[in-house]
């Protein structure tokens, strides 16, 4: 299990399903996402080509993201 600085955002990956509400719902595909390294230290294990990510960063102002692995 990889050990994560306490100041990263969490990174959590998103099922088949939850992918396809939020790219019905940003109605967008998945290649106009931006775009993540699968070799990036904060990627969680067992994450693959074309899943996708939400990081959600905390502080003063909560901020969600969404990447696709590549």
């Amino acid at each position: 299990m990889k050990k994560m600085h306490s100041l990263q955002p969490k990174h959590e990956k998103l099922s088949p399903q939850e992918t396809e509400k939020l790219l019905a719902k940003l109605n967008i595909s998945l290649t106009q996402l931006p775009k993540i390294s699968k070799d990036d230290a904060a990627v969680p294990e067992g994450a693959v080509k074309g899943d996708v990510l939400k990081i959600e960063r905390k502080g003063d102002f909560p901020e969600t993201y969404y990447r696709v692995v590549i």
